[in-house]
């Protein structure tokens, strides 16, 4: 890519090109997780089909190796390779809610919190994410599970089409009548089948929720753990919340006494009738498996909640995650969180587990690629710290803890969770009996595997 190639690219886009020296470039290959460091030959942003297809032929025609970036969340940071091509979504971010069919629109640069604003004004949302600066393509291609997964499903169950530029610049539409198997394809299976520019989705009645916080200390995590085993799949739908280890942030609504201290704890979302005080009569269970150090409802916009953690988790830190399936947790998986918990190497370092039964078993397990539709958890383990100087000990935390506690999953993982440095083996096992659907669709929409910086699904040979 020399310089008359990236001029002539830059003459045929609307949106900016940029390459190493140029003004901009390092803020522009800076993405979400700072431990990944990599130096792009050019990052294309694109603001419409028309760029997306232009720099999809350059692509082919440099025979450059290409990445697609929706919104930079990606923790392995697929979303960048060294001395290829970034085709760059950002400036696509944008959303249409149509009120009357209670759906929305949005464009394949967009953000969660893009989202959650233009359609919280009607009083609807649609599930996904819990941090407001992820990137919504990312999300949905992956699946998508959040606050209101119990209630509503995945993101991908909420996926009614996509438009999408497939690698020889022909533009589909996805939907259930229209190239039904891509839609299908696209429902979980990562960005292996081309640039989704734009997403429809169906949403819900969601305004105020209810918010809880609750935490114990960490040397409850096993009378916890016991408990929330057993309540939360058993709790009306309405009701969610997820576990996590944690160090408390010195900031509200924590109290200054709890301040920097080691817990377990989770955080509630409700979505039923907050009429007098019904979240604090559904939450008085709390005090089963012990008082907790600390307990806070709140009524709250539905945006206020996908934003909260926002300010603790900015872009910018080091990031190194692994994930796992769970549809039980046993005592002996407890034991291994326990050990974990009382071991966090950061301040930022966590654990969660996220709730992903109710009505994501409503939908049938062929309907999407998603191929743990009876997982009752999807847990995901993250070292984080802001100094590069800790990226060894907060890498080494999560694989020795992953490793201990994967014995007792279920084998695979949401695809989103997957980190750098898995196998091949790790995403067959993520789509189980799906893979092979998902080999034979690849072949049709992508037979020379050009979309390969994602974890990757080659097409079936034949």
């Amino acid at each position: 890519m020399n310089g008359p190639a990236l001029e002539s690219l830059r003459g045929a886009l609307r949106g900016p090109v940029l390459a190493p020296g140029d003004p901009g470039y390092d803020e522009a290959r800076g993405i979400y997780n700072a431990m990944i460091d990599r130096r792009p030959a050019a990052i294309a942003g694109c603001v419409d089909v028309a760029d997306v297809r232009t720099v999809l032929s350059f692509a082919q025609d440099a025979g450059v190796e290409l990445a697609v970036r929706g919104g930079g969340h990606s923790g392995p940071g697929l979303c960048l390779v060294d001395d290829a091509l970034t085709l760059d979504l950002t400036p696509m971010r944008w959303v249409d809610v149509d009120q009357e069919t209670r759906t929305a629109r949005v464009g394949g640069g967009s953000q969660l919190g893009d989202l959650d604003h233009a359609t919280h004004t009607f009083g609807l949302a649609t599930p996904a994410g819990i941090v407001s600066t992820t990137g919504v393509g990312g999300l949905t291609l992956g699946g998508g599970h959040g606050h209101l997964t119990r209630r509503y499903g995945l993101t991908i169950d909420n996926l009614l089409s996509a438009d999408v530029v497939l690698a020889d610049g022909t533009s589909v539409t996805a939907s259930e009548n229209d190239h039904p198997d891509l839609l299908w394809a696209l429902r979980g299976g990562g960005g292996n089948f081309g640039v989704v520019t734009s997403f429809t989705f169906r949403l819900h009645p969601v305004d105020t929720v209810g918010v809880a916080l609750t935490v114990w200390p960490v040397d409850r995590t096993r009378e916890v753990l016991q408990w929330y085993r057993e309540f939360l799949p058993a709790a009306p739908q309405e009701l969610t919340g997820f576990f996590a280890l944690l160090t408390v942030p010195p900031a509200p609504p924590f109290p200054e006494p709890i301040h920097g201290r080691k817990v377990c704890g989770v955080v509630w979302c409700y979505t039923g009738d907050l009429e007098g005080d019904r979240l604090e009569k559904t939450l008085t269970v709390v005090n089963t498996p012990g008082p907790p150090a600390f307990h806070f409802t709140t009524p709250m916009p539905y945006p206020a909640l996908q934003s909260m953690f926002d300010g603790l988790m900015p872009k910018g830190l080091q990031w190194y995650w692994r994930g796992d399936f769970f549809d039980a947790i046993p005592d002996d998986a407890i034991a291994v969180h326990e050990q974990y918990g009382q071991n966090l190497p950061t301040g930022l370092s966590t654990m969660h587990l996220y709730p992903v039964d109710g009505a994501t078993r409503r939908v049938d397990a062929g309907d999407t690629a998603w191929a743990y539709r009876h997982a009752t958890w999807s847990g995901v383990i993250a070292g984080i710290d802001p100094e590069p100087a800790n990226a060894d000990l907060i890498r080494q935390w999560c694989v020795d803890y992953w490793s201990d506690l994967h014995p007792y999953s279920m084998g695979g993982a949401y695809i989103n969770f997957l980190g750098e440095e898995e196998s091949a083996d790790r995403v067959r096992g993520t789509y189980r009996d799906h893979y092979d659907r998902l080999a034979a669709i690849k072949h049709t929409y992508d037979p020379d595997n050009f979309f390969q910086a994602n974890q990757n699904i080659p097409p079936a040979t034949s």
